[in-house]
């Protein structure tokens, strides 16, 4: 399927050659130290010391004086030696400098982009088995966790249907306008008999008239207490269970997360553990859809989380990029991220997240 993704917002450029600007907070010298060191970090995940510095900086600076700088480093608190007589790594402030103001980063290749658009793209496949391709193909390209989260539809809807189950137990299918279809078990009373649901769905689609799920559930409440009803007390019962199913649950949706144990691979300390296992476990919960949401309607963009900042997760060693989903009117209709490690590739990451959001904000919308 051809999809006429929009181009991407412009980026940082990579550089013609390899340049050192200064921050705010730190000169072109100490700056470069820092930016090599976060970029050992990232590829090896060990301290980096002044001997390996001074083969790798482009500028001519003895080992002497690189430790000079990383000392300097180290009482700004963006550095810290991991033993007495190590290199140094970076802290989590160094992580949130090194991104902020010293990451250069392109736009993804052609091939890359047509690798995204291609699979995400692919026909035949169902819109929850699409989202799960999208999480297991940014799994793949960042050697994370891929997060992507969608919302439920609150569009028109064309069809609903009551299906018996037994055991007190029914099926309830919504068809929207755009085609996807819902399935949700419900519990109803004791005793429904097939007539009862047959009811409940003639009942229903009589008053459809293009109304979305919520107006449904309004329409059919006024009409149930002003007494309209045709139905009797057990379709009603029907009626209300089955619309309840899905409203009742807020802003609720698809969250799916593949490569979790990616995550796992690089915990080196047992309080990370654990705070990952308690990150999985939160982000299996209606409030984690909430924050994810919340995170991306707060931006236009790429944001980036390392350690506690997103809320998610209270815990070093993690980090979460993130990006809205936004249809062609640009409302949010999701939010695509990554969480891994603090030493992902951030400037890999980062433009596969953007474009791979819009495209599932294409799909979506």
């Amino acid at each position: 399927m051809d999809l006429p993704i929009p181009p991407p917002p412009k980026t940082r450029p990579l550089p013609g050659g390899r340049q050192f600007p200064a921050t705010p907070l730190l000169d072109a010298r100490s700056s470069a130290v820092l930016r090599e060191i976060v970029e050992q970090y990232v590829v090896t995940g060990e301290p980096v010391g002044s001997r390996t510095l001074s083969r790798l900086l482009p500028m001519s600076l003895s080992p002497a004086t690189i430790r000079n700088v990383m000392a300097d480093l180290t009482d700004a608190g963006l550095l810290f030696a991991p033993h007495t007589s190590a290199g140094r790594l970076p802290t989590e402030q160094g992580l949130r400098l090194f991104v902020d103001g010293l990451l250069q980063f392109g736009e993804l290749s052609d091939e890359d982009r047509d690798a995204i658009s291609g699979t995400l793209g692919a026909s035949g496949r169902s819109l929850e088995a699409t989202l799960g391709e999208a999480s297991a193909l940014l799994s793949g390209l960042s050697a994370a966790a891929g997060v992507v989260l969608a919302p439920k539809s609150d569009g028109a809807l064309k069809h609903i249907e009551f299906v018996p189950l037994g055991s007190g137990r029914a099926l309830v299918v919504l068809v929207n306008a755009d085609g996807q279809v819902e399935n949700r078990v419900i519990e109803i009373p004791p005793g429904v008999p097939p007539s009862a649901l047959q009811a409940a769905s003639n009942y229903l689609n009589a008053r459809l008239a293009e109304r979305s799920l919520s107006g449904l559930r309004r329409a059919v409440a006024e009409e149930i207490a002003a007494d309209r009803s045709q139905l009797d007390e057990l379709a009603a019962k029907v009626v209300e269970a089955g619309l309840a199913t899905w409203t009742g649950e807020g802003r609720g949706g698809s969250l799916i997360v593949r490569g979790q144990a990616r995550l796992l691979a690089d915990v080196t300390q047992i309080e990370n553990l654990s705070g990952i296992q308690r990150l999985f476990e939160r982000l299996e919960t209606q409030e984690t859809m909430l924050r994810l949401l919340d995170l991306a309607e707060r931006s236009d963009g790429v944001r980036i989380f390392i350690g506690a900042e997103s809320g998610l997760f209270g815990t070093s060693g993690v980090a979460m990029v993130v990006a809205p989903a936004r249809n062609a009117g640009g409302r949010i209709v999701g939010a695509i991220g990554v969480i891994g490690p603090t030493r992902i590739n951030y400037g890999r990451i980062i433009p596969v997240v953007d474009y791979t959001a819009r495209v599932i904000g294409h799909l979506l919308g």
